[in-house]
């Protein structure tokens, strides 16, 4: 349980055992409470963790069919100071996206000013709890959706994006899911990646970047804001034991707890998605190999 659901519980208690009010608002406060205990599911509070947080809305762009462009690209925005990550369509080309806005007007104000500034041509508001990839990848994932933004091909100019009609799409119908089922759609999502180069930053990558930044946008896709470094998300979430491990836990290596240099996301069947050194394709590991299974430092769950 988080701190904060721990400190219901303690003042419940407390004036349940010690009655510091009399009459009808040591009863209004003690059914309040009782109220929030009862009501407010403990997964919800789990989730309030210093530096992990629900994603709200984000600006997504581009229809790129070579991923070298989708990479030109998010760096020149990460150039930028923003955020940016890429990943590969059902369609098969490649979207770009970034940002985490309270509002789809603040989102869009941003767009529209990447707009006015001829860094993009078109743009679509992502809502928050959309989720992109909500099944494995299977025979035909090359083909459209239905709901999939058509482009022209590539501008000539591999920076620019060939005009697109900004339109945001209907809010996605998303059923409620179970922590279980967020897990296997992050495990799911970060197999989709499985075979693209990754690279961030461009030549200013610090050590480590490229694998958190990697599981940092699979969460990012699955509506979840968790921490830039590796060091900083195995500071995060809960602690799980290797032999506990579920689809999209978060595996760490390194020399030690305060020597983190490597990060994945678990799959299944003792094997973890990663990125496995700055320009090297998305790949797919057993944990107990000799190399991983030596410098396992621990593992995380946020769902």
């Amino acid at each position: 349980m988080s701190g904060m659901w721990s400190n219901v519980q303690n003042i419940l208690y407390s004036f349940h055992s010690n009655w510091i009010l009399s009459g009808p608002m040591k009863r209004t406060l003690y059914i309040t409470l009782l109220l929030i205990l009862t009501l407010v599911p403990p997964s919800l509070a789990a989730r309030q963790v210093a530096g992990i947080s629900r994603l709200g809305y984000a600006i997504q762009m581009g229809a790129f069919a070579e991923v070298k462009n989708a990479e030109r690209f998010t760096t020149r925005l990460q150039s930028k100071g923003l955020d940016a990550f890429y990943y590969r369509k059902d369609s098969g080309v490649y979207a770009v996206r970034f940002g985490d806005f309270p509002s789809r007007d603040k989102a869009r104000t941003v767009a529209n000013k990447l707009v006015a500034d001829r860094l993009i041509d078109s743009y679509y508001i992502a809502p928050p709890n959309e989720i992109v990839f909500a099944r494995p990848q299977g025979p035909g994932f090359q083909k459209p959706r239905p709901d999939e933004i058509k482009a022209p091909p590539e501008a000539t100019r591999p920076d620019r994006l060939k005009p697109v009609v900004p339109a945001d799409r209907p809010l996605a119908k998303t059923a409620a899911r179970g922590d279980k089922d967020m897990g296997a759609i992050a495990a799911r999502t970060a197999e989709r990646f499985v075979g693209i180069p990754y690279r961030w930053g461009g030549e200013n990558v610090v050590d480590g970047m490229d694998c958190s930044g990697f599981v940092r946008a699979v969460y990012n896709l699955c509506g979840l804001s968790i921490p830039r470094t590796s060091r900083d998300q195995y500071k995060a979430g809960e602690s799980v034991a290797k032999d506990g491990l579920q689809d999209g836990d978060l595996v760490f290596f390194g020399s030690s707890a305060e020597s983190i240099n490597h990060v994945g996301i678990y799959v299944g069947n003792g094997r973890f998605v990663h990125a496995p050194r700055r320009g090297e394709e998305i790949r797919v590991t057993s944990v107990d190999e000799s190399y991983f299974e030596k410098r396992f430092v621990g593992a995380r769950r946020y769902f």
